[in-house]
């Protein structure tokens, strides 16, 4: 037998440097035609009621965009967390979803029919639009299923659910019915977030969905003079400053603060009120001015006033000073204009002053009646206008009104998340759930979620449900769930009826909404066409009718949990076994959107949560920090990455990143390829390894954890570690503390155990030597469990390195390991880190002396606090670090102090300070007080603060060093001493090993075997030559030459530089 056992590629060998995109489009297409993902799926037991099941939601996309980063990046979580729970026994369901209603399709279908208002989607007709919605939402589902496919994402998309389906919107109407019944739902006038554009109110919570919402803008801001026509202070100016000119048409009061000290000035005849705090902000009007009274907030309320435009003169109750707890004097004037209907808290001041709001703005955010001189005009376009009469004195302005000063504004202000227009605060007629009715109950359930990272339960999501607002949950649209509320069209004979099944609407109107195919289907017109006469008027003239609003999309994606199985209708006993859901993920704006109307819904109608578990990740960056942007072009092409380095370095690199603990990630190019570098290629090259000697001896490995031989036991013994450190990361949903645990495991696999043990491996069937089976059977052992483990986290490239050790279906089908099968050695594992601690430091000390690793040095003194429990060891640190000795030394010793090593911190001000800010100096005290410390895990801290790399700077200093000796702290105590000199005899050492390494680069030029004998002949510079004779069995060794000759004739062969000016010339041939 030979390996690979099997290969999805179909080649009969493991290739040296293998194309990885290549290999994980054969493992792709083997799944494939293998049915893998069904079996993985099919082979674990759901358990008695779903007890083994392990209950992922997934949240849906829409199909109408194409995916980008952040759905690679959820997608390869969601894909992680379920492969890693089936290995682990549990049968693990995995249902890809469709967001198919809501804004996103009405934009795209207004767009394909060159459509721009509400208006002109009526005179289409609400059918045929509906359609284009319904053809639009599903345009991409091809491309989908080739990017999640190519990502290596196992998911079921032939039983997927999509929120446009008839079951899922009866639940979605069960679930308004549910909240109805309970009392937490009602319909009022609220002032909103408003999209003029889309024409249609927002939820407060859409406003914190993307980092993007919130974007710099200058507007005009005013300052006007409206007259006090009674008070203490009759015919002065009250001075109110906005950044919303086109709001004063609709002014009705004037907010001060209670306790705000204000005064009254003179200028020209002319008297002003302002708050006394912003008198200096308007010295360049008001310079001059005397101050000729004082009084306060609570004494000016209750004075009135001429309004500034003339429109709603008369209003009842209006143009008051009132007060307000929300005006301050950080900028303005210290008095508020408000306009009722244009601002969230302007609203609750007038309604407790019963003031009755104004809204002579449409729909689509342009003026109406009675604001004749501006009809028509959109809002802000408006604002110039306004301006202009305001200082002219023209149009509806009151006289005596005074404009003050016009000024620009730079203000971060909301942006409508679609569209990406400005929006405004609009008063408008929605549905609610009141949320503030159980927000407690939300809070005490909130606490039963783990979260990922946990500072998001108390953190950014724990203090949104505290501060959560009643929900809008109904929009002006057209393409949605409905509103399932009829009421009577006659006022005289007030009915409200509410729906949340096909059952009940067919037991009152007869007859079930229908296509025109005569599918039951909830969609407007057709739920609209349901109509029957009012049973509470006993004239029979009043109809009930639909309201005509459809649901927030929103709404829709929060009852995902029952909807897509169409509970409470079907699947009663399998949604009781499988809610909540155990596991969750989406980017971190979602604790406002997805998980925050998920957990609504649930503690709402289920008093549960929605999900035990929630990863909620940072954001995907471009590779200049900004967010990612087609026509910038700052981030690398998927489909690019994909075919240059393939699905599973790009996992790597979003898996590993800080991005899954709450950060945000810029992508890069080279960050991928460091993926490759640093976890795909040492696993590949660990795998090549084995599979070439093996081969080259003819033997099949026999797995085994018995080996005596202290590298097996140290290396079985670090798999146990890492098994048991992984499974608890996992089980812990602390993915990239995996990806760190498996990047150093690799590090020790193939930088440690593989290239200290070549010589076992080299001399099985060399030189009539025998198989050492133990190294095989460990290495096979470490390569199974190592495939296993990193199944979840590298999926195509272990599973093609799994199917040729083992011969095996799947690793994937697989049992995830368990480490009790693993021996334990913890003394052994602690005393071989220490010498690999040893060995790094002595090799930092060698690159910083240019002193070359093959270049023999005559000895290293380490310096320990326990000497003992590195003994035995020292063959294998010289070996390692080559030199000729290793002497171990006690920490507590005379010759030890003798050298008078101490450390040196620096702390970078300039690269530390735009962190740290101020903190920065504390951390700069620290490290001359000697207040700083150096963790096992090499983390800095000075002054109590932790440190990045690249803000300090770290010095060994030994003030007692011989010259000719180099030194280097040890982590967790203790240094080493290297004698940095070089004798004549050691540097002919070293070109010889010079030698061997040009030779072996020639061999594999030439193509032969690892086993290949060859006759040897040698030229070049005279120290090469030398070197070469005097170290002819070492060479003739190292390259398996059974003739070798040293000759200062020409060679005719391979030239080679080496160090110190010395140059080979090789010439070889199989023997």
């Amino acid at each position: 037998m030979s390996y690979p056992q099997v290969s999805a590629t179909g080649r009969g060998d493991v290739p040296a440097s293998p194309r990885f995109p290549e290999v994980e489009e054969a493992v792709l297409a083997y799944w494939e035609s293998d049915d893998t993902f069904r079996a993985s799926v099919e082979q674990r037991e759901s358990g008695p009621g779903g007890s083994n099941e392990f209950v992922f939601y997934d949240g849906p996309p829409f199909a109408n965009g194409l995916p980008h980063y952040g759905h690679l990046l959820t997608g390869y979580v969601k894909d992680l967390v379920p492969r890693y729970q089936t290995m682990r026994g549990r049968r693990v369901e995995r249902r890809f979803g469709w967001d198919t209603h809501g804004l996103p399709a009405e934009l795209e279908a207004m767009r394909l029919n060159g459509i721009k208002t509400t208006d002109e989607i009526l005179e289409l007709g609400i059918e045929k639009f509906n359609e284009a919605c319904r053809a639009s939402v599903m345009k991409y589902t091809g491309e989908w299923r080739e990017y999640v496919t190519r990502q290596a994402r196992w998911v079921d998309f032939d039983n997927d659910y999509r929120t446009m389906n008839a079951d899922y919107m009866e639940s979605v109407i069960w679930a308004f019915k549910q909240l109805h019944d309970k009392g937490w739902v009602y319909e009022g006038f609220r002032v909103l977030p408003y999209c003029w554009n889309d024409e249609t109110p927002l939820s407060n919570h859409e406003l914190r969905m993307d980092e993007g919402t919130y974007r710099n803008r200058q507007d005009p801001a005013v300052t006007v003079g409206v007259r006090l026509t009674s008070g203490e202070h009759e015919g002065a100016l009250a001075l109110v400053w906005t950044t919303t000119p086109w709001t004063l048409p609709s002014n009705l009061a004037v907010m001060v603060g209670e306790d705000i000290d204000y005064v009254v000035v003179e200028k020209d005849g002319s008297r002003y009120v302002l708050a006394e705090a912003r008198l200096g902000a308007y010295e360049r009007e008001l310079g001059e001015a005397e101050v000729v009274a004082r009084t306060t907030g609570a004494a000016l309320a209750g004075s009135t006033y001429d309004p500034p435009f003339s429109y709603y003169r008369g209003h009842e109750n209006a143009f008051r000073v009132v007060t307000a707890e929300f005006v301050t004097t950080t900028d303005g004037t210290g008095l508020v204009h408000t306009a009722g209907a244009f601002g969230e808290d302007d609203k609750v001041v007038t309604d407790r002053e019963g003031i009755e709001a104004v809204m002579p703005v449409g729909k689509d955010g342009r003026f109406t009646a009675p604001v004749a001189e501006y009809a028509g005009m959109q809002v802000f376009d408006a604002n110039a206008h306004i301006i202009d009469d305001l200082k002219a004195g023209t149009g509806s302005v009151t006289p005596g009104t005074v404009l003050l000063r016009r000024e620009t504004y730079d203000h971060s202000y909301p942006h409508c998340w679609r569209c990406r227009e400005p929006l405004i605060y609009k008063g408008v007629s929605s549905w609610f759930v009141e949320v503030t009715a159980f927000k407690a109950r939300m809070a005490e359930l909130n606490q039963q979620i783990n979260w990922v990272p946990e500072h998001v339960k108390d953190g950014q999501f724990g203090k949104w449900v505290e501060n959560a607002r009643d929900w809008s949950i109904t929009r002006n649209r057209f393409w949605g769930s409905p509103v399932p509320v009829w009421r009577s069209d006659d006022e005289a004979y007030p009915r409200l009826d509410v729906y949340g099944s096909f059952a009940e609407l067919e037991r009152d109107f007869g007859d079930l909404p229908r296509d025109r195919d005569g599918n039951p289907d909830l969609h407007r017109p057709f739920v609209d066409e349901l109509t029957r006469p009012n049973p509470d008027d006993p004239t029979g003239r009043s109809t009930m009718r639909r309201v005509t609003d459809v649901l927030d999309v929103w709404f829709d994606s929060g009852s995902m949990s029952f909807a897509q199985v169409h509970h409470p209708f079907e699947n009663e006993d399998w949604f009781e076994g499988h809610f909540p859901a155990d596991f969750i993920v989406e980017y971190m704006a979602q604790t406002r959107g997805w998980f925050y109307t998920l957990h609504i819904l649930a503690t709402g109608v289920f008093d549960r949560p929605a999900f035990e578990n929630c990863i909620s990740h940072g954001i995907v960056l471009g590779s200049d920090g900004e967010k990612m942007s087609k026509s910038l072009r700052n981030y690398p092409d998927v489909s690019e990455v994909f075919d240059r380095d393939g699905a599973d370095a790009m996992r790597w690199f979003l898996m590993s990143s800080p991005i899954l603990r709450g950060g945000n990630l810029v992508v890069t190019e080279q960050g991928i390829r460091d993926g490759v570098r640093q976890v795909l290629i040492p696993l590949w090259n660990s795998w090549y390894f084995f599979a070439l000697y093996a081969n080259a001896a003819g033997h099949e490995a026999t797995p085994t954890t018995a080996s005596s031989d202290p590298m097996d036991r140290y290396l079985l013994a670090k798999t146990r570690e890492y098994v048991e450190a992984t499974t608890a990361q996992l089980d812990a949903y602390a993915v990239a503390d995996a990806c760190d645990s498996t990047r150093g495991f690799l590090d020790v696999l193939s930088n440690w155990y593989i290239r200290r043990s070549r010589e076992r491996f080299w001399a099985t069937g060399s030189q009539g030597g025998q198989v050492d089976e133990a190294a095989f059977g460990t290495l096979a052992t470490v390569l199974d469990v190592l495939c296993r483990t990193t199944a979840p986290l590298l999926p195509l490239v272990s599973e093609e390195v799994w199917r040729g050790l083992t011969g095996g279906r799947s690793v994937h089908l697989a049992d995830w390991p368990d480490a009790e099968e693993l021996p334990a050695d913890p003394a052994l594992v602690s005393a071989m880190d220490q010498v690999r601690a040893v060995c790094s430091a002595t090799s930092a000390l060698r690159k910083a002396e240019q002193l070359r690793t093959r270049l023999p040095l005559s000895s290293l003194t380490v310096v320990v606090p326990d000497p003992a429990t590195l003994e035995g060891f020292e063959p294998i640190v010289a070996d390692e670090v080559n030199v000729r000795a290793v002497r171990l030394l006690a920490a507590d010793s005379e010759e030890a102090a003798s050298y008078g090593v101490a450390q040196r911190l620096t702390v970078n001000a300039r690269a530390a300070g735009p962190r740290l800010g101020r903190d920065v100096q504390s951390a700069i005290k620290g490290s001359k007080s000697g207040d700083w410390s150096v963790a096992e895990d090499g983390t800095v801290t000075s002054g109590g603060l932790a440190l990045v790399e690249g803000e300090y700077t770290l010095e060994t200093v030994a003030e007692a060093a011989e010259e000719g000796t180099a030194l280097g702290v040890l982590p967790g105590g203790g240094f080493v001493v290297l004698d940095t000199r070089v004798t004549p005899e050691l540097a002919a050492e070293g070109l010889a090993r010079d030698v061997v390494r040009a030779v072996q680069q020639a061999r594999r030029a030439a193509g032969l075997d690892v086993s290949d004998r060859v006759r040897l002949v040698l030229g070049g510079s005279e120290g090469a030559r030398a070197a070469a004779e005097a170290h002819a069995d070492l060479v003739a060794g190292e390259v398996l030459a059974t003739s070798y000759s040293v000759t200062a004739e020409p060679v005719d062969g391979e030239s080679a530089t080496l160090a110190d000016g010395e140059s080979v010339t090789i010439r070889l041939e199989r023997a």
